[in-house]
């Protein structure tokens, strides 16, 4: 991995992922792949001109009245002839079938782009929750340090039991188990995220602590789900299966049908016969231009047109349930999205009450240890469900975030510029 010499925001690392992350290189070779195929399909509607040439050596056996003679001449052969399709269903509809295969190569290559957008979003988050998770556990290990402490010198001087010291004793040991996992899970997450970029020392920045989480767009879920119906990609990608479809079966229909051709062409014969003129030396050529129509109309193929009707029509029929069926899974996921998102924020509100209400507790309690009408036991409940809510509001914050790139991206709407919103709420 190249190093990071520097922090780094969000659009810093989504640009960044752009040009390493396997997964997407790999939608965006096959999008180009698709727009070469795209093009292809003009050829079925241009003309056709090919050259052609060939020299052939043969030997005559002559026997007139009995005598026989033998000798050898070489014809040679040269010309150019050209095809223009002026009537061939088939061949109309392949085109339109590759035209369509445009839309399928552009609806690939957005959902993978929202696909990278929203990875890149939840390993850059999960990174940031990680480090926040391991701040606040060392803080909550340094306070039942103190209070620790605390509990040695009130049993040293006689005003506490020993009770109280091996409680916080238990706490800093289980504060420490939490510190070395809390550790590992930010090394995982570091290397996650890492990976999508190609770059070692990454430096996440961090959100502002007095950040202002957006609220949901939109007047509702019904908008949003509105909104998916005619821009996400795996519905625009189902549309277009259909589509094509119904293009192949016109194209298997086209086998009952006439084709006509206009042909143009120039072709040379040289040494035509081998008769006197393989004796005298002498060489002739005859140089043939012609210009026509052609028409084929078919009577009988063994029933092989009207089974391929069949099939392409099944097939139809299925291209058509699969974009209901994609329709109905998009909907979900848009309205499952949604409710997350409207729940999450809800979550945020609540936490950040409980946060409040847990120092005011805390302090109490720290208060009545002081006076004596709290024991250590109390104080330390206080400070884990304290750090505690710390930590669930901060990844309560995260999520937020996340899952309104996660709600465009069930909608289908998602796009790189859905970014900078998060991105200005970042510290600089």
């Amino acid at each position: 991995f190249a190093g990071a010499s520097q922090a780094q925001s969000l659009v810093d690392i989504y640009e960044m992922a752009k040009s390493y992350d396997a997964a997407y290189l790999s939608a965006r070779a096959q999008y180009d792949a698709n727009l070469a195929k795209a093009d292809q399909g003009k050829a079925q509607l241009l003309p056709q001109v090919g050259l052609s040439g060939g020299a052939t050596r043969s030997q005559r056996e002559v026997s007139p009245t009995g005598a026989t003679t033998d000798y050898s001449y070489t014809t040679q052969t040269a010309g150019i002839n050209a095809t223009q399709p002026l009537y061939r269903p088939a061949n109309l509809a392949t085109y339109r079938q590759s035209q369509k295969g445009l839309e399928l190569a552009e609806a690939a290559l957005s959902q993978a782009d929202q696909d990278l957008i929203v990875r890149v979003s939840q390993a850059y988050f999960d990174v940031l929750n990680a480090q926040d998770s391991l701040r606040l556990v060392q803080a909550q290990k340094a306070a039942v340090s103190e209070q620790l402490a605390s509990a040695k010198r009130n049993f040293e001087v006689g005003t506490a039991t020993i009770a109280d010291t091996r409680e916080a004793q238990a706490r800093f040991d289980l504060a420490t188990a939490q510190e070395i996992a809390v550790d590992n899970d930010l090394r995982v997450k570091t290397v996650a995220l890492e990976l999508l970029v190609g770059k070692a020392g990454l430096q996440p920045v961090r959100i502002q602590s007095n950040a202002v989480l957006p609220p949901v767009d939109g007047q509702g879920v019904d908008s949003w789900i509105a909104q998916s119906e005619t821009a996400h990609p795996a519905i625009r990608l189902a549309r277009a299966n259909l589509d094509v479809a119904k293009l192949e079966t016109e194209k298997a229909t086209a086998g009952h049908k006439p084709t006509v051709d206009f042909t143009l062409g120039y072709n040379a014969q040289k040494n035509i016969n081998g008769t006197a003129v393989a004796y005298s030396g002498m060489s002739n050529q005859i140089n043939v231009a012609s210009a026509g129509i052609t028409a084929n109309l078919p009577l009988f193929a063994g029933f092989a047109t009207q089974n391929r009707i069949r099939e392409t029509t099944a097939l139809e029929e299925k291209a058509r349930l699969d974009l209901e069926g994609a329709q109905r899974q998009v909907s979900q996921a848009t309205r499952t999205a949604y409710l997350g998102l409207q729940s999450g924020l809800g979550q945020v509100k609540a936490y950040e009450a409980a946060e409040a209400s847990s120092q005011v507790a805390l302090d109490a309690n720290k208060l009545g240890y002081q006076v004596g009408v709290r024991i250590n036991i109390d104080v330390l409940n206080s400070q884990s469900q304290l750090y505690q809510t710390k930590r669930d509001l901060a990844k309560a914050r995260y999520d937020v975030l996340v899952g309104q790139l996660k709600l465009r991206q069930a909608a289908g709407v998602l796009k790189a510029d859905d970014l900078q919103p998060i991105n200005r709420l970042l510290a600089p």
